[in-house]
């Protein structure tokens, strides 16, 4: 029993020193458990294995404590809401009707399948942001470092020769010394002040509602955010409704886990709408935001007591058109991106030499 006691107290130590749990890390867990459980292994002894087993130090101390939780009575739909920055109210509330219906590994497989598949959702839309960034950061790294160090030796070299300097030449060195000065420093401070603002507008319900509107009205990422949203929307869903969760308490769950305001208002219109005895398909198809395609096969599989079947076919068509979206936009603009650095830096090279190109004219 003290040795017990000791084990525990150094986990709960272990545990106050912080750390963060990956999704991949809880994937590995719900599959494992999965596993455990439909072999037919206690819930407690699986728990105890699986906090052994694990590399991740937080969340070894985290399922420890868990366990200590059942043993003392506790469901593991309870247990698991204690922890809810590592699992969210849709995957304690699925392991809760898992647990009352008696599936409870058919829903953590299906939890597990859920949440690989969001992580690939998530990876196609972080490529798709990330590239752009990159190429862009590299030209603006480019372009200062010749506009504050190379343009202003040229300019030097240039004043010294005396004459007139052709047009190109002469814009080329007022726009370095605009950003070698003053003007520099106020491009950072315009920056900085646009991040701070941008953060202060997210940090409230109606500024985000208002930036996710106007996100999913941008030209070329809005119809990507677009996408997303329905494959998110209809994954989980379908996971849910599948797994015994009622209808309004998983369009509860899908809207606050929905990642955007304004598929969460929507979400939570259709949740009204459907409590005064309406069809999903119905307000889904008045709101706007979700595609037309998308309301017919929900009602489709409304009238045919197959919803959650269809939720999920649903969700992997959007998944491969978020897929194809991405490899677009990184096609399209793969060759912009060049276009724009090569052609920045080629006429500032270009402008460079300009004078010397005619200094050698006028020498021959």
């Amino acid at each position: 029993m003290a040795g017990q006691k000791t084990t525990g107290q150094l986990k709960k130590k272990g545990f106050s020193i912080g750390g963060s749990v990956s999704d991949k890390d809880l994937v590995v867990f719900t599959r494992q458990f999965s596993t455990m459980i439909d072999a037919g292994l206690p819930l407690v002894q699986s728990l105890d294995i699986l906090s052994e087993q694990s590399e991740n130090p937080t969340f070894k101390n985290i399922i420890y404590e868990m366990k200590l939780e059942v043993e003392g009575g506790s469901t593991f739909s309870d247990a698991l809401k204690k922890y809810p920055k590592v699992f969210n109210e849709l995957y304690a509330n699925m392991v809760q009707a898992g647990e009352a219906g008696g599936i409870l590994d058919t829903v953590l497989q299906r939890l597990a399948d859920y949440i690989e598949k969001s992580m690939r959702l998530k990876k196609k839309v972080k490529g798709a942001m990330t590239y752009p960034i990159v190429i862009i950061s590299i030209a603006v790294i480019c372009i200062g470092v010749i506009m504050v160090f190379v343009v202003p030796t040229f300019a030097k070299m240039f004043a010294s020769l005396g004459g007139t300097l052709p047009a190109p030449t002469r814009v080329i060195i007022a726009l370095s010394g605009f950003i070698a000065g003053w003007g520099g420093l106020m491009i950072v401070v315009v920056v900085v002040a646009t991040v701070f603002v941008y953060k202060q507008i997210r940090s409230t319900d109606n500024g985000k509602y208002i930036t996710d509107k106007i996100f999913l009205k941008m030209p070329i990422f809005g119809i990507l955010i677009r996408k997303v949203a329905v494959a998110k929307f209809t994954r989980t869903l379908g996971t849910l409704i599948s797994s015994g969760v009622p209808i309004l308490e998983g369009l509860e769950n899908t809207a606050r886990t929905s990642g955007n305001k304004v598929v969460e208002r929507t979400i939570y219109e259709v949740k009204s709408a459907v409590t005064e005895g309406l069809a999903l398909s119905d307000p889904l198809g008045k709101a706007g935001v979700f595609p037309p395609m998308v309301t017919s096969m929900i009602a489709i599989g409304e009238s045919t007591g197959a919803l959650d079947a269809m939720l999920n076919k649903i969700a992997d068509f959007y998944d491969e058109e978020v897929d194809n979206t991405v490899s677009n936009l990184t096609a399209l603009m793969e060759p912009l991106m060049i276009v724009f650095l090569g052609g920045t830096v080629g006429f500032t090279v270009v402008a460079m030499y300009l004078p010397i190109f005619k200094m050698v004219t006028l020498i021959k």
